[in-house]
């Protein structure tokens, strides 16, 4: 294996571990679990809504762990679901949920809105497409596997 290439890659998987990390302790700043602060964030900057399935994709997290999340999060009257096509489900925020939201995940809105504008468009544009080329040329090495 190429040894530059092997470190550039180390570095390109701390900066995503270190990004995680900053999600992590954002949620901790604002009160929340990780998996309620990314179910509130998917909705958040959805509008409100979304389908259960688009929330499991967006996350990262298990539709197991995002079902557990839901269902604290139900009972706690932040979000309901309702049926939407077939076994499709969609999720709501309800009005103490977009209180909560706005109180909560607003914020790391607020913090990745803050950190791109020290970047010109065009530097957010190259990072945007490269990242997609990577994870595009990615999933194609794993469907490899």
């Amino acid at each position: 294996m190429n040894t530059n290439k092997f470190e550039k890659l180390q570095r390109i998987n701390w900066l995503i571990s270190e990004t995680d990390s900053l999600y992590h302790q954002a949620s901790l700043k604002i009160g929340l679990n990780d998996s309620a602060s990314r179910i509130l964030y998917a909705l958040y900057t959805s509008g409100g809504s979304c389908l259960l399935s688009e929330i499991c994709k967006d996350s990262g997290i298990s539709k197991q762990t995002v079902n557990s999340a839901l269902r604290k999060l139900e009972e706690e009257d932040v979000v309901r679901l309702e049926q939407h096509h077939g076994k499709a489900k969609i999720v709501f925020l309800t009005e103490k949920g977009e209180k909560k939201a706005n109180k909560t995940v607003s914020k790391i809105v607020d913090a990745e809105i803050g950190a791109f504008e020290s970047w010109s468009e065009e530097e957010i544009d190259t990072y945007i497409g490269l990242t997609n080329k990577y994870a595009e040329t990615f999933r194609e090495q794993v469907n490899k596997l």
